[in-house]
Order: C-alpha cells, then structure tokens, then sequence
C-alpha cells in the first residue's frame, strides 16, 4: 500500500496563513512550498498555479467557516439571539486572532476582495459566492426574525442582510487597519440599528 502524503494540504494551510499575513499579491509560489515544506515540483503536480491554489484555499476556508456561521444561526433560540451570537462570533474571532498571530489579521476573504481583478479568472467569482452564501443565511435569520415580530414586517430582508454582511466586513476592515480588536466593540448594537431590532 502506498504511503499517504499531506503535502496538498499543507500547500492549502500555507496559502491561507500566508494570505492572511500578507496578502495574495505579496507572495509566490516559492515562499507558499517553503512554508509548507513541500518542494516546488510537488506543488505543480497539485495545483496547476497559485490562483489555483487560492481558489480551492478560498473553499476549504469557507467549508471550515460554513460550520461556525451555521451553528451560530441554527437552534431553537430566538432569531436575534442566533445573529448576535454570529456577530459576537465574528468580532471575538479577530480578538483570539490579534492573541495567537500579534495582530490583527481580517477575514481571509475581505483581504482578497480588496485584491482580486478580472485577470484572476474566477477566484473573485469564488470570493463573491462566499460572501452570497453568508449573505443567504443572514437573510435566513432575518425572515426568521420578521416572523418573530423582533424586526418590522416592512424590513426588505435581502439588502438589509447584504448591509449587515457589508457593515460586519467593513469593521473587521477597520479593525485591521487599527490592528485593534477593539473597533469591534460595538458591532452588535450598531447591527441592531442596521436591521431596525424591537
């Protein structure tokens, strides 16, 4: 039987850390497979480049991340509740991450929106179908929410789940920025506003 290797998936982690640190413009193939330790003939026989590579990097963070946003919205509690636990989430995320890596590194797929063009082929089709997904089960929430009472029947749950989605990106931009988690303070009462909570 043939000996089994991790090298693909270290070529994944090492994509996501390294985009995280720096950025995808700012790094090469060589320095992904230094980190990975995986010599730079074996990377080709995985990934035919490294927008390849970002791209399935892109999906294997998300199914990672998928499972956090979905058990943060799901259960029996109210929709209000479910949705602060998401936002109190994301925020507490930025905090544990500013502890493990000494700064504050954003989320992976706003870091590479602010970075992706047309002549990355679909990598930002990927990134833009993270951000629908996310979209989707805040909007979930929200009609779940409408039909609580917790929000006004009026609310139009689709862009008002893309504001809160853009609000929530846009801090975690800000805190960044900052490298303070601290921005990130007030990100459930400002989102309260946002979708006009009871």
């Amino acid at each position: 039987m043939g000996r089994t290797s991790s090298a693909r998936e270290r070529l994944l982690d090492s994509a996501c850390d390294l985009i995280h640190e720096r950025g995808y413009a700012a790094i090469g193939v060589a320095e992904i497979c230094a980190r990975a330790d995986v010599r730079k003939g074996s990377f080709y026989h995985f990934f035919e480049s490294k927008q390849a590579l970002t791209a399935e990097a892109v999906d294997q963070h998300w199914a990672q991340r998928r499972a956090v946003w979905t058990a943060e919205l799901s259960g029996p509690d109210p929709a209000l509740a479910r949705l602060e636990r998401l936002v109190r989430a994301q925020a507490s995320a930025q905090a544990d991450g500013k502890r493990a890596h000494g700064r504050v590194r954003g989320c992976l797929f706003g870091n590479l929106a602010t970075e992706v063009t047309p002549a990355d082929g679909d990598l930002g089709a990927r990134v833009a179908a993270v951000f629908a997904e996310q979209t989707d089960l805040v909007a979930s929430a929200l009609a779940d929410a409408v039909a609580e009472g917790a929000v006004p029947a009026d609310l139009d749950v689709a862009p008002t789940a893309r504001a809160v989605l853009a609000h929530l990106e846009g801090m975690v931009l800000f805190a960044r920025l900052a490298d303070d988690p601290g921005v990130l303070d007030g990100l459930w009462a400002q989102t309260r506003l946002l979708i006009r909570a009871r």
